[in-house]
Formats: C-alpha cells, sequence, structure tokens
C-alpha cells in the first residue's frame, strides 16, 4: 500500500514538471549542428524541454542566414545556449589545424557546461533539470562533466553506421597488423579485419587519417579514443535506417546494445512536423543562393549534375580546374557549389570564381551555397557529384539521386566505398582527380548506368521513407527513445524521493 501511495505521489510530481529536459551539444561544423538541430526539433515536437548547446559564432550564423527564431519559437520548451569561442568560424576543421580545434572545444566548453548544469538544479531556473545530455559523439569529456552530476549521456553520432564501425576496429587491425602503411603502400590491398566487410575493403577505403606510418599520430589516437568511449555513454544514437545498414549495426549491438537508429533524420523531421510546416527546414550556416532552383526549372527530366563538396573540403586551384574542365566536357547541364572558402589558400581566389562563372554559362550554374534537400529533390537532377558525407550521401539516397563520389577525408571514404559496392547507388572517384575521369564518370552515371542506377537508387528511397513512416523501424526506434527519455525523467524524480 505504501509503494502504491509513493508511486501515486511520484506521478503527482511528474504531472508537475511532466516533461524531460534534454541538452543536446554538437560540434560546431555545419552536418553536427544541421543533424542535431533536427533532432532537437523532433525533441521539441514530444513536448521535451531541450537546451541546443552551441557556440557563440555558429548562434550568429545561424540566426543570420536561417528562419530559427520564429521555427522554435514553436515550441517554448527549446532554448538555445552559448559558449564563447577562441575559434573563428572559419578556422580549418580539417588538416594539421584539426586537433587545434577539438582541444579548443575542450577547453571552452567544460566550465560553462559544468555550470550550466549545476545552474540549472537550483530553484531559481524555470527549466526542469537536465534529464540527460545528446552529446556529439567525439565529445567524451560530456561524460565526464556529467558523471560528476549523475545525469546520463547519450552518444549521437553523426556519421554512417559503417565508418563508425571502420572506427572502432582501428585497434583490431593495429592488433591483425593491417595498420599502419604509409601514402606509398598498395591502397588497393584487402583489409580483412573489419568484421561484415572482410570481402571488399580496401586500404584505400579506410579513413584518410589511418594513411600514416606513425601509430602515435595524435589525431589517429584521438578518433580511437572517442569512438571506444562510445560503450561510457548510456546509449547510441546514429542517423541511419535498418534496412540500410542492418548487418553492420549488428556488430555495433555486440558492443553498444542500447543503440537507436532514426535516419535518415531529415525525412523523419518531414513526416513528423508535416502538419506545421510542409517546408525543409533549413539550418545552413552559409547562405542559401535559391536561384539556382529557378534555373532547374528550365532544365529537363534528370539532365542535370549537382555537384558539392559539402562544408569542410578544400581544394587546391589544379583541383578546381580539373573538375571543371571535365564537367564541361562531359556535356551535361551541372549545378555547382562553390563555397567562397572552398579554395586552399586566398590568393587568386576572386579571379578563379571569375573564370569559372564565365566559362560555366552555357552548361552551367555556380552558386556559393545550395539548398541542397531542395535541390536533389528537383526532378531536373539526375545526379550527385559529392564527397561523401554523410548528411549528403543520406539526402542523395532519399531522394533516389545515383552518386558520384569524391571522398574528401575521415568518414567520407568508407562511405563512398558502401555507395558504389555495397548499394549499388553510385561510382567511386576517390583518390583521382583528372578532368578525363572526371568527364567519363558523368557520361557513366549520366547515359550508359542511368536505369540501372536509377531501379536502385528507387528501391533504397522507398526503403528509407518507409523507416520513418508510422510502424517503420527508425519511427519505432524513434518512439523507443522518447519513451527511455521519459523514463530517466521518471526514475530521476523517484530517486530524489
Amino acid at each position: 500500500m505504501l509503494r502504491m501511495e509513493k508511486m501515486e505521489a511520484l506521478v503527482g510530481e511528474a504531472e508537475a514538471h511532466p516533461h524531460p529536459h534534454v541538452v543536446v551539444f554538437p560540434i560546431p561544423v555545419q552536418g553536427h549542428v544541421n543533424s542535431m538541430l533536427k533532432l532537437s526539433e523532433l525533441l521539441s515536437l514530444t513536448g521535451i524541454h531541450v537546451t541546443f548547446l552551441t557556440f557563440e559564432h555558429i548562434h550568429r550564423r545561424l540566426l543570420r542566414f536561417t528562419n530559427v527564431t520564429s521555427r522554435f519559437a514553436r515550441w517554448p520548451g527549446f532554448h538555445f545556449a552559448t559558449i564563447p569561442s577562441d575559434l573563428p568560424f572559419d578556422h580549418p576543421n580539417s588538416g594539421p589545424q584539426l586537433m587545434e580545434f577539438f582541444d579548443s572545444l575542450k577547453i571552452t566548453s567544460i566550465p560553462p557546461l559544468r555550470e550550466m548544469l549545476v545552474s540549472n538544479r537550483r530553484e531559481s531556473d524555470v527549466r526542469p533539470p537536465v534529464t540527460c545530455i545528446i552529446a556529439d559523439g567525439t565529445l567524451s569529456f560530456t561524460i565526464d562533466v556529467a558523471q560528476e552530476l549523475n545525469i546520463p549521456v547519450i552518444y549521437f553520432r553523426t556519421i554512417s553506421a559503417c565508418s563508425f564501425w571502420a572506427y572502432f576496429s582501428i585497434p583490431k587491425l593495429v592488433e591483425a597488423g593491417e595498420l599502419p602503411f604509409g601514402g606509398d603502400a598498395d591502397m588497393d590491398c584487402p583489409i580483412t579485419c573489419v568484421p561484415g566487410m572482410e570481402s571488399f575493403l580496401r586500404r584505400r577505403d579506410l579513413p584518410n587519417f589511418l594513411r600514416t606510418n606513425n601509430l602515435s599520430d595524435r589525431f589517429l589516437q584521438f578518433i580511437m579514443a572517442e569512438t571506444l568511449n562510445t560503450t561510457r555513454a548510456s546509449a547510441l544514437i546514429l542517423n541511419t535506417f535498418e534496412e540500410l545498414e542492418g548487418p553492420i549495426l549488428s556488430q555495433i549491438r555486440s558492443h553498444c546494445p542500447k543503440l537507436y537508429t532514426i535516419g535518415p533524420l531529415h525525412a523523419l523531421l518531414q513526416t513528423q512536423i508535416a502538419d506545421f510546416s510542409p517546408s525543409v527546414s533549413s539550418n545552413s550556416l552559409w547562405e542559401e543562393n535559391k536561384s539556382c532552383i529557378r534555373w532547374l526549372d528550365s532544365k529537363p527530366l534528370r539532365s542535370v549534375v549537382y555537384v558539392s563538396f559539402g562544408s569542410i573540403t578544400v581544394m587546391t586551384r589544379e583541383e578546381i580546374m580539373e573538375f571543371w574542365h571535365g564537367l564541361v566536357n562531359s556535356g551535361k547541364w551541372f549545378l555547382w557549389v562553390i563555397r567562397p572558402d572552398l579554395l586552399a589558400g586566398k590568393e587568386g581566389e576572386d579571379q578563379i570564381l571569375t573564370e569559372l562563372v564565365e566559362g560555366t554559362r552555357e552548361r552551367g550554374y555556380i552558386v556559393g551555397w545550395a539548398p541542397q534537400e531542395e535541390v536533389l529533390a528537383h526532378p531536373a537532377v539526375g545526379g550527385f557529384l559529392t564527397h561523401s558525407g554523410w548528411n549528403s550521401t543520406l539526402e542523395s539516397i532519399c531522394a533516389g539521386v545515383p552518386m558520384i563520389c569524391w571522398p574528401y577525408f575521415a568518414d567520407q571514404q568508407v562511405n563512398s566505398r558502401f555507395v558504389s559496392e555495397v548499394w549499388k547507388l553510385g561510382l567511386d572517384m576517390k583518390d583521382t582527380c583528372d578532368r578525363w575521369k572526371v568527364e567519363l564518370m558523368v557520361k557513366e552515371l549520366m547515359e550508359k548506368k542511368m536505369d540501372e542506377m536509377l531501379k536502385s537508387a528507387d528501391k533504397m528511397a522507398k526503403l528509407a521513407r518507409m523507416s520513418v513512416s508510422e510502424g517503420g523501424s527508425s519511427s519505432c526506434n524513434w518512439d523507443k527513445l522518447i519513451k527511455d527519455i521519459k523514463s530517466m525523467c521518471l526514475l530521476q524524480a523517484y530517486s530524489h524521493e
């Protein structure tokens, strides 16, 4: 009887503070901010209080280039919190300065994160106590801070399951003698010690930071440690769906049994938010040039190659010119996103952009940034020349658009191999950059293999849509995640009794 009375009192207390409170904390990079803001919007839809913790320079760009203020005003439980940053927005997030980026994140984030979590427990705070943190899976210091306050942390990895599993398998590769290897090694040599990938993975398909003879490389050690730290988190969220990466997900679950696959996240959001906003939600850190949609409107069905290398890729002048010649020589229409900071170094930036724009008028269209989901959904787009970032890959899959993959770094090398060899959704052009290869690949995708690729792409697009529909795998996993977060809230209330 006493137990029943205690539970009734607990329910009464939960009704007084009925909503859990989740802190969402991405690293300050376009792809991570985009997907974790979509996650925050989905959480807000369920009535959960959300604090989106980001850096001041990222918040300023969101306010400048998106409608986040009006969009999130619909959810009274949503709140932005910011951290000062000692690095500028255009600080290189790749190459030799990458560890400087992550070192700065840790140093600047820990004090304000701890203070926010502590102050949130004071009675004067208008928001409910923090139920859990959903942290980017490369921010393991969040676990250290949260454990002090007995707050659970759920990891969100914004990369594919196959890339995550490749990262997780690095110690196994070292133990088997398949690492290290330098850049002068035979890059087509098979890699046999990543479970589930034995039959098709090559050295060149591993993340590019593994192309080293130095196993003490700081970034390699950092990624390995951060990935293995996933087992310390309460659970893992992946932006993927069971029908796409099922066999690899089974491998991951042997180490991370509490795994929620809730992707494609942008499609799940569109499904859930349709009654509120039928349009695509933009979380862009650059100004989107929507004039390209009018240009696409004037082009025939599946006649245009969309070209975008994402938010981080940096290219030399020579690489840009090889792509330009290849695209022009293919004879196909192309829409090319040339980010303001795409060119390595600033010397001659204005000149090369002028040359490209003038030389492209006959066959193409160049913009600084595009509304990508809208572009890929346009009927005129027949192929996507991509860097194989995971958001771009998923958006292409959902739109049923075949890909030509030119990966730049990190997870993108693994993604491109799966696109070409496992899912049969495109062609892999990694480690080559010459005009003849670009022309050949574009013609192959848009002519010779168009019907074959479209058939595979359409089949996978239907599976993606089914996964986020009611009763689909991702939709059910989403419901389970929300139920488990609410259970955490109830348990916390019970523990304070």
